[in-house]
């Protein structure tokens, strides 16, 4: 149930090679800083600018001055990252992907035509192609007991063996304002997360998520 196809269109991330090694996508996760560098190097010059200490920016981006970039970033190409956003570091931003005002990246993959476009804190998470998450919404990445993340649903739980891990968020994902997808949150393709939720677990694709216990399929 946590097959890489049934999320994630891999045609639409320079980082398919990644996901390709492993069973699950959230055990990309610790491979996303060696993978930048490694993978940095080998971009078209005429297409991508070395800024130094591992990042690329793709010439056709558009980042604004205000913007902070940390180390190991590949920031594709026509993405737009705009005013005060806060990229740390270990972060792949798709071609055509908009990292909003105030918005806060750290150890994720953005596929392309994703939209985190209004102060939200993505950490240690994958969303899919044209994923996107309402104003105010956040990946929560650590356990407030701090013990390693577990994947749940209603058959099966797999343990990640990850103390730090946001959410797996599929392609076509559309999450509600003010959300919040607590660690280990699975979210199937083409759903969609109410505003002001609180999510933990999995979310089916083809479904709208109400409220905990009350998750319907899209007619």
């Amino acid at each position: 149930m946590y097959k890489i196809s049934d999320y994630l269109d891999l045609s639409h991330t320079i980082a398919a090679d990644l996901f390709e090694a492993v069973d699950y996508p959230w055990e990309v996760l610790p491979a996303i800083g060696d993978f930048i560098k490694k993978t940095g190097p080998t971009l078209d010059p005429e297409v991508y600018d070395h800024k130094g200490d591992n990042v690329w920016i793709a010439k056709s981006a558009k980042v604004f001055d205000s913007a902070y970039i940390g180390s190991n970033v590949i920031i594709g190409p026509d993405a737009e990252v705009r005013h005060c956003a806060f990229i740390r570091g270990n972060a792949i931003v798709g071609a055509n992907a908009v990292v909003g005002n105030s918005t806060e990246l750290k150890n994720v993959i953005l596929f392309d035509n994703v939209q985190v476009p209004h102060y939200n804190y993505v950490g240690d998470s994958i969303l899919g192609y044209k994923a996107h998450m309402g104003a105010g919404s956040i990946t929560s990445n650590v356990k407030s007991d701090k013990t390693l993340v577990v994947v749940k649903s209603e058959e099966v739980n797999v343990e990640t063996g990850l103390k730090k891990m946001g959410a797996i968020v599929g392609d076509f994902v559309e999450v509600g304002c003010g959300s919040i997808l607590n660690p280990g949150t699975v979210v199937g393709r083409n759903s969609r997360i109410y505003p002001l939720s609180s999510v933990r677990g999995f979310v089916p694709a083809d479904s709208v998520y109400k409220k905990a216990g009350e998750i319907a399929n899209i007619e």
